[in-house]
């Protein structure tokens, strides 16, 4: 019987202690959730509406420079894309030939991206012009060849449109890939930079190519 006694104090006095617990952490709980300057009520509060320090940019926060490198880099493209286009019908070389519709194949759905990005932020997309006088007016871009370099181009054929392609599209690319620098340093649409880069690193690698292509006459 005595075991059996000391076996039910013991048990009375774990039973007890719990309960001592229980009581102290519900008091915590209480003075913490009555207190109007902290506790879990006040962080839970804060991370559902406050911002937080890494809180993702949103999609659409773009900047002027996002826009400028958009529309110039449209307009930029699209000369490229006649350049190549010519390469096509002109060209004598199946190499060139080559390059020109990879040019054309990668510029063509860039222009139409930048183009939805444009139109989504409320700018007006650069309307297309033919000619000397779209040429002309975007010659201040780097790499943009006028409309007397166009002229030339389009006349040559054989070799010499190669050399003269190659010649050009090299300058072209090198215009395109300091415009994408620009962007990267001074943009803040995730989407653009990310182009931005893309252009810098396919175009560095078309510009070694053909500077190879021109190396071998």
């Amino acid at each position: 019987m005595t075991a059996h006694r000391a076996l039910v104090r013991r048990t009375a006095l774990s039973v007890a202690a719990g309960a001592a617990a229980l009581v102290l952490a519900a008091c915590g709980s209480d003075s913490s959730s009555d207190s109007g300057s902290g506790g879990h009520d006040m962080g839970s509060m804060e991370s559902d509406s406050g911002p937080t320090a890494t809180a993702p940019v949103k999609a659409g926060d773009h900047n002027d420079a996002d826009v400028d490198f958009s529309k110039e880099m449209i307009q930029h493209h699209r000369q490229a894309v006649d350049m190549a286009e010519l390469a096509a019908d002109r060209a004598s070389s199946q190499e060139v030939k080559d390059l020109a519709a990879k040019v054309k194949g990668a510029q063509d759905p860039e222009i139409k991206t930048m183009s939805g990005w444009l139109t989504s932020w409320g700018e007006g997309v650069p309307e297309e012009m033919s000619g000397a006088m779209d040429h002309d007016m975007s010659s201040a871009m780097p790499g943009m060849m006028s409309g007397t370099d166009m002229d030339k181009l389009e006349k040559a054929s054989g070799a010499e449109f190669d050399t003269m392609f190659l010649t050009m599209m090299v300058e072209h690319h090198e215009g395109a890939v300091e415009m994408a620098e620009t962007e990267k340093a001074d943009g803040e649409y995730g989407p653009a930079t990310k182009l931005a880069d893309d252009v810098v690193t396919a175009q560095t690698a078309e510009i070694k190519q053909m500077n190879k292509m021109l190396a071998k006459g």
